[in-house]
């Protein structure tokens, strides 16, 4: 993680700034925490190296009590790389667009998400939900941004990591054909560079199922087992939709292990939900308005109208790619 670059002004064309209502309904907590994303002092510790776009861990400073923190991940719009396929605004309204269709309908597994203005411009801002790399920043400023545990280890010492926070293995993983273990969907097959062959295959699992269903809905040509975390309060969130809501099919994912089964009932509640919810006089529709294009909006209302018709899971589509690569 190393500190972050100095950006180019960002493009002119940004929704208005939220204020108050997101145009979802909002229990009390959830307000109070989409009121903290949105206006308290942000501060940027670090950018994550690994992401194809500036990605900044940031952390919520509270006015009210300086000792609460809440540690967030900042996507500039500065700092996204143009896609010729994503021409229109920004990926970081898509981030936000999803976590407004996701609320809407009922699907509790994108993290809070906001736009706001940040030290870089304006971008979206999401709710860091794992742990945190580390405890705090270096103090060097040839080091700054890169994190330290705090803790002093003599060479060669062996020392005990956790990584099961955000082991995609627990949702996506890579397994010996002839050892596929029960409760897991074969997605695709392969042969491993020094021999072997290999099958990418996901959970079984309800929660993971409903983010399928999401996905549909939301066009999103980037679920990768990466994108699915365990969160530190043991549920399945999704991240990075930045590549989500275009207006033609582009649906590319790992989780196709329930392609053309029938929708499980409470999704099909959930698509029932959103469908009432994206109603052209809705807050929700004057919401997306501002961060879709009317074509965009309009194929989002399609998709979930064609979903509740089949009631079943779609199947993979011959004309593009179905499966993201890396897809782990």
């Amino acid at each position: 993680m190393n500190a972050p670059a100095v950006f180019p002004p960002p493009s002119p064309r940004t929704p208005e700034p939220e204020h108050g209502t997101p145009g979802v309904p909002l229990d009390a907590a959830a307000q109070r925490l989409h009121a903290r994303l949105r206006t308290a002092g942000l501060t940027v510790l670090g950018q994550l190296l690994d992401s194809s776009n500036t990605t900044l861990l940031s952390r919520l400073e509270d006015c009210d009590d300086s000792d609460d923190s809440e540690h967030v991940i900042y996507k500039p719009v500065a700092g996204e790389r143009p896609l010729w396929d994503f021409p229109d605004g920004h990926l970081a309204y898509r981030e936000v667009a999803t976590w407004l269709v996701a609320t809407a309908g009922g699907w509790d597994v994108v993290p809070p998400t906001v736009w706001r203005d940040g030290p870089f411009g304006p971008g979206s801002v999401q709710r860091w939900v794992t742990a945190v790399p580390t405890d705090a920043p270096s103090d060097s400023p040839e080091e700054e941004g890169e994190f330290s545990s705090g803790e002093e280890h003599a060479p060669g010492e062996e020392i005990e990591v956790d990584t099961d926070v955000e082991r995609s293995d627990r949702f996506v993983g890579l397994f010996d054909p002839a050892a596929l273990p029960q409760g897991w969907l074969p997605v695709l097959s392969g042969r491993l560079a020094a021999g072997g062959h290999v099958v990418v295959a996901h959970a079984d699992r309800a929660d993971l199922r409903s983010v399928a269903v999401l996905d549909a809905a939301i066009n999103n040509s980037d679920r990768k087992g990466s994108h699915l975390l365990t969160g530190l309060d043991g549920r399945l969130w999704c991240i990075d939709h930045g590549v989500t809501l275009h207006q033609e099919d582009k649906l590319r994912t790992v989780l196709w292990g329930w392609a053309g089964q029938p929708i499980p009932e409470a999704d099909l509640e959930r698509l029932e939900r959103l469908r009432v919810a994206l109603e052209p006089s809705s807050a929700l529709a004057a919401r997306l308005g501002e961060l879709l294009t009317r074509v965009e909006a309009a194929a989002l209302r399609r998709r979930v109208r064609d979903l509740l018709t089949t009631q079943r899971h779609p199947m993979p589509s011959p004309d593009w790619p179905c499966v993201p690569w890396p897809a782990l």
